[in-house]
């Protein structure tokens, strides 16, 4: 990726995506997971403090490795063992039927081939599995999204692949999920084009 790709961006990630206000909807995100876990783009660890005390184990899956160094210090006051797994979303190194549960948290937006990584999601969960995730993409507002699609361009160059206009829910139930609870919203403070999300958990049958 690059100087910027392999030692800004990542830094850059970890203030955005840290920041406070961001914390009810990752604790919103992590309620329920359980037993074996499986986070797709874990990124600096921002999960690790909102994980159930009923969850086994997390296997990490983050190709940064800027971006798991920043993560030591979480991954290190956890309870919870969390241990780097893999490193492209779009080809998980476990077997079929592994997890309970899977999460994924602002990371469908950069995936290279989201509907890939979405069936490698529900190949390596268990029958009934659970798959949380929070997402930003496609507003459900005619004047937001044509601005999304306007500077979606931009957006992919500055942001490492980051698309604004992805389908969010189409794309989880194309991949064979079934989606039992879903919130669509704006976040809070941040402009419209950006933060349209998509907030629910959906079952692998």
């Amino acid at each position: 990726m690059g100087l910027y790709g392999d030692q800004v961006l990542p830094r850059i990630i970890n203030v955005v995506c840290g920041m406070k206000i961001s914390d009810p909807l990752r604790q919103r995100t992590c309620a329920g997971l359980h037993g074996q876990v499986v986070e797709i783009g874990f990124g600096s660890g921002l999960n690790v403090p909102f994980y159930p005390p009923v969850v086994e184990k997390v296997s990490a899956v983050e190709p940064a490795d800027l971006g798991w160094k920043l993560a030591a210090k979480r991954v290190g006051a956890s309870p919870i063992p969390v241990e780097r797994s893999g490193l492209d979303g779009q080809k998980l190194p476990f077997d079929d039927d592994t997890f309970d549960s899977a999460i994924s948290t602002w990371t469908l937006c950069t995936i290279p081939d989201v509907e890939a990584a979405l069936h490698e999601v529900r190949r390596v969960l268990k029958p009934g599995g659970t798959f949380h995730f929070v997402e930003h993409g496609l507003a459900p507002d005619a004047g937001v999204a044509k601005w999304q699609n306007r500077l979606n361009p931009v957006q992919n160059v500055l942001f490492g692949g980051c698309n604004l206009n992805r389908q969010i829910t189409t794309l989880v139930s194309n991949a064979g999920f079934d989606i039992r609870d879903l919130d669509v919203f704006y976040e809070d403070g941040a402009p419209k084009f950006l933060a349209a999300d998509s907030l629910g958990v959906a079952v692998s049958p």
